[in-house]
């Protein structure tokens, strides 16, 4: 590991004559400079922390209530009835004895001001946070909008005036309500009702009585509570029994992939468009540290935690539940080609390298002939296999020495970049067969050259096709887009250090780890083989279409899903759409159960030939019943949630509910969701349509059936 003393900031020899200390001025430089640029963002965090806390006031108006307060006591008027003079009196006795009668006045009126400066904003932000709590205005017709709801509008506007920063209404964010449990009992016996017979509908109901009047209001109080303390009842535990505790490979049954272009690829140069992209992913991240993105928004803000750890994150396995670990700053990528590990210094001397000097790192990389070391080409695979296997040699043989550095270097790392020597994309004589290899590429790769524990890994091609594998503990695809999006826009191509970063396995573990690593790439390539995946591009029309006939795109999406499934095979299924809860603090998703009667209604009048108008009136009638479902999710009203935390609360209680479990047990046989595309509003999909994207996709759910759009 002759590089490996580039790192070396000193050495130093024993000699007779004493220790001969050698410095490397130039290592020690850049550890000066990581120093300041550290000390740099804190400053940074702290300055926002401070704006952040006073939002949606501003730190200057701190100065006018000062002024005002001064000016009206210069004009011998009390603003403040008698408290500025009993103040005085409770001044310490040194500033008594030191300060005169107007000192000491100015104090107080200094100290006075203060209080009520802190005390208008706490008030402006419980108004903001009552305000953010209105969601009537989502199940308004459109176009038919109430007085209340334009009143609403214009006090959220004047509230939310000045300019905030990415987090600003985090603290403004109302927390997720806990349903009733009838409501919840109610909306889940009407969702099953079109899958169950007559029978065993009645036999599930007689089992949701009984809960609600038994062990559920038991339950219910438990979860109230939680709510009353934590900022979200849901998301904590969503995180850690759905996603960290999963024994099973997180490739395909958890991570997701996002896509590039499907008509244009900027440069065809891999390094070229392997620099442009870690720098635009570089500056994103300079964004969210400064917190210089604008909230996203619908009509209101939503929940930005999920940026918090979008980089120099990683999953960590554990033989009973995985754990996320955090960073505050990486100063490099962690690249593979070709089976080497490397690490791509991205700063100089406290600046981010250009992407001209990045490609140019970045060519040596590709260029580079050697050959890896024994058990470095495959070593990915350990995170693409079974979860208990790699916690166990993690704990082995990754937890000291320089295993363990290396293994650190790769996951304290901003991100990972896989440099793949294959061309992707729609392309060649069967463009819709090579979109489904680039799916499945993006998906699992070979199953060994991506780091599936990463909070994401980004994808070069050959051809200069790109593309993204996102570990899903940490936050929801749409959270992933946005940075995406943000990332394809950035299309300047530009025709330096580099240092390894080397796998070094001691002979007497070498052979045991190979072995888990071949045990982990089987069951990961299996698991691949599985995996049958479709990708093509619609050209009929639109949503732009759709709306234009006042239908929901997602409702008309998911009763033409309806209708296929049903066609295909005989009958209807219990259907999982994802909707988001980050009108919320600390939201995350909710389930819509899309299969309703009224889009049974639907499916069986158009399959049985009824009429035209008639099926246009049962069409609409089952596009608004969605609409609705999709309303209740995003506004703490859904159902699985719910249920799934009523069920963790009956497992800390060591109690069983023949309910809950019958309930949880229901197999999900149609798995829909949506990537929302032009988050960003930055280029015009009319007038340029190439350069539309194919968003990305999950892998199945069940043996069965699955759909993403």
């Amino acid at each position: 590991m002759a590089e490996a003393h580039q790192a070396v900031a000193f050495q130093f020899t024993i000699t007779p004559d004493g220790v001969d200390l050698q410095l490397s001025r130039q290592a020690l430089g850049q550890i000066c400079h990581s120093g300041l640029r550290s000390w740099k963002n804190r400053f940074s965090r702290m300055k926002n922390g401070v704006l952040r806390g006073v939002y949606p006031a501003s730190p200057s108006s701190w100065l006018f209530v000062v002024i005002v307060i001064l000016a009206t006591l210069h004009a011998q008027s009390d603003p403040s009835m008698g408290l500025i003079a009993k103040i005085q009196d409770h001044l310490p006795l040194s500033l008594s004895l030191t300060l005169s009668a107007n000192g000491q006045t100015m104090v107080s009126a200094l100290v006075f001001s203060t209080l009520l400066w802190l005390s208008v904003i706490s008030a402006l932000r419980f108004c903001l946070k009552v305000l953010l709590s209105y969601h009537r205005w989502m199940f308004e017709q459109h176009g038919r909008i109430s007085n209340i709801t334009k009143v609403w509008v214009t006090l959220v506007r004047l509230l939310s005036s000045r300019k905030p920063l990415l987090y600003s209404y985090q603290t403004s964010l109302p927390h997720l309500p806990v349903p009733p449990i009838k409501d919840t009992l109610d909306r889940y016996l009407e969702s099953i009702r079109p899958l169950r017979s007559p029978a065993d509908f009645e036999r599930v109901s007689r089992l949701a009585a009984e809960f609600e009047s038994s062990l559920g209001n038991r339950l219910q109080r438990y979860l109230k509570l939680k709510a009353l303390w934590a900022t979200n009842y849901v998301s904590d535990w969503w995180e850690e029994y759905i996603y960290l505790r999963g024994r099973n490979p997180i490739m395909v049954n958890s991570n997701y992939y996002g896509m590039d272009y499907l008509y244009v690829t900027p440069t065809a140069n891999q390094a070229a468009r392997a620099g442009n992209t870690i720098t635009a992913l570089l500056l994103y991240r300079r964004k969210v540290n400064r917190e210089e993105l604008k909230p996203v928004r619908t009509v209101i803000p939503l929940c930005a935690a999920q940026c918090e750890r979008m980089f120099n994150t990683t999953r960590a396995p554990g033989e009973e539940t995985d754990v996320l670990q955090h960073w505050e700053d990486s100063e490099y990528v962690a690249v593979y080609h070709k089976g080497r590990f490397y690490r791509l210094w991205v700063y100089l001397t406290g600046r981010l390298l250009s992407p001209r000097e990045i490609q140019y790192q970045i060519q040596r990389i590709l260029d580079d002939p050697s050959p890896p070391q024994p058990g470095e080409e495959k070593l990915g695979a350990l995170t693409a296999g079974n979860r208990i296997p790699w916690a166990r040699i993690r704990k082995q043989y990754f937890s000291s020495g320089v295993n363990k550095r290396s293994l650190d270097l790769i996951e304290k790392a901003a991100f990972f970049v896989t440099l793949d020597d294959e061309e992707e994309g729609m392309r060649g004589d069967d463009p819709a067969g090579n979109l489904d290899r680039y799916a499945k590429s993006l998906l699992h790769g070979k199953c060994y050259d991506r780091w599936f524990d990463k909070s994401f890994s980004v994808v070069i091609f050959k051809n200069g096709k790109t593309g993204l594998n996102a570990e899903h503990s940490w936050a929801d695809a749409p959270t992933v887009a946005h940075l995406w999006e943000n990332e394809i826009l950035h299309r300047t191509i530009s025709h330096c250090r580099l240092n390894y970063l080397l796998m070094d396995f001691p002979l007497s573990v070498f052979s045991q780890v190979q072995v888990q690593v071949s045990d982990s790439l089987a069951v990961a390539r299996a698991l691949a083989d599985d995996v049958d995946c479709h990708v093509f591009p619609f050209q009929e029309f639109g949503k732009g279409r759709i709306k234009k006939l006042k239908i929901s795109p997602d409702a008309f999406i998911q009763l033409a899903l309806q209708l296929a499934y049903y066609r295909n095979r005989g009958g209807f299924c219990l259907t999982y759409e994802a909707s988001m809860t980050r009108l919320f603090r600390d939201g995350r998703t909710e389930t819509v159960r899309s299969c309703s009667n009224e889009s049974c209604d639907f499916v069986l009048a158009l399959e049985n030939g009824k009429g035209r108008e008639e099926c246009c009136k049962l069409f609409r009638k089952a596009a608004e019943k969605h609409q609705n479902l999709y309303r209740l999710a995003m506004t703490g009203s859904g159902i699985d949630r719910h249920l799934f935390c009523l069920y963790v609360v009956s497992k800390y209680l060591g109690v069983d509910s023949p309910f809950l479990k019958e309930v949880l047990s229901e197999p999900w046989r149609l798995s829909t969701s949506q990537t929302p595309i032009q988050q960003l509003e930055l280029f015009d999909l009319v007038n340029h349509p190439e350069f539309v994207s194919l968003g990305g996709g999950f892998g199945p759910v069940s043996n069965v059936e699955f759909f993403f759009f």
